[in-house]
């Protein structure tokens, strides 16, 4: 299993290159998981479903079924957060995970960036292994144009 990151600041294109690199893998066949961070507060379900009320009521696990898929949602109330690598041990073995975020964790990263920010991460951060910037940046790391999703594909397949 190969697990590659997506990393950048807010809005600098992380959600898009990891959609783009979750389609390409899935075009090729490859069984793709992925897994994305959030720093805020979030719901997956919505405002009076049944899952939600469940939710409401105190039920610290919930699992939501059907024929099509399936979610499971945990309130984690007052434990720690899982780390990355407790989650990528929920995954039923993918090909590759895409990670969108855990910066601080120590999987391989590629960083996203946007012109307008010059606080480069792959300064601050370990294992960023390449960049993505439509701008030529001074490093010795790989990079490559945000357009140019099948070298990005092909260097994280190569590394």
């Amino acid at each position: 299993m190969k697990i590659c990151g997506v990393v950048g600041w807010k809005n600098s294109g992380k959600t898009f290159l990891a959609q783009k690199l979750i389609s390409y893998f899935n075009e090729k066949e490859l069984i793709v998981s992925s897994i994305k961070h959030a720093h805020h507060d979030f719901d997956i379900d919505k405002p009076n479903t049944d899952s939600y009320l469940h939710r409401q009521a105190g039920s610290q696990q919930i699992i939501i079924s059907s024929s099509k898929r399936w979610a499971k949602i945990t309130e984690l109330k007052k434990s720690k957060e899982k780390t990355l690598y407790e989650l990528i041990a929920e995954l039923n073995t993918p090909d590759i995970v895409i990670v969108e975020g855990f910066k601080k964790e120590l999987h391989k990263k590629i960083e996203i960036i946007n012109q307008s920010n010059e606080n480069y991460l792959f300064n601050e951060i370990e294992n960023v292994i390449a960049v993505v910037s439509n701008s030529k940046l001074n490093t010795n790391l790989p990079q490559f144009k945000k357009n140019e999703i099948d070298l990005i594909v092909n260097f994280i397949l190569k590394y």
